[in-house]
């Protein structure tokens, strides 16, 4: 699994900090993130993650135990998948 610290707390369908009534996912696929251009990370990044079925969890760095939490199996954030 591939860690993705952010500032935010995981995938939203919009941009959480200009928009208020953002959306966020517990759980997305590869193609979701790529055909709706979903700013996660570089898009050919999630491809070769998708090739090598390799997941992606995508979490909120500034939460205080959520590393901890992450590395332990909680569902933290949006898992990618």
């Amino acid at each position: 699994m591939v860690a993705k610290a952010t500032g935010v707390d995981g995938v939203y369908d919009k941009d959480p900090r200009k928009h208020p009534d953002a959306v966020m996912f517990e759980t997305v696929t590869f193609h979701e993130v790529l055909a709706n251009s979903l700013a996660v990370m570089d898009a050919s990044a999630v491809a070769m993650c998708r090739e090598n079925k390799l997941p992606i969890r995508v979490f909120n760095l500034r939460t205080a135990g959520n590393i901890m939490r992450m590395a332990m199996g909680e569902p933290v954030g949006t898992l990618i998948c």
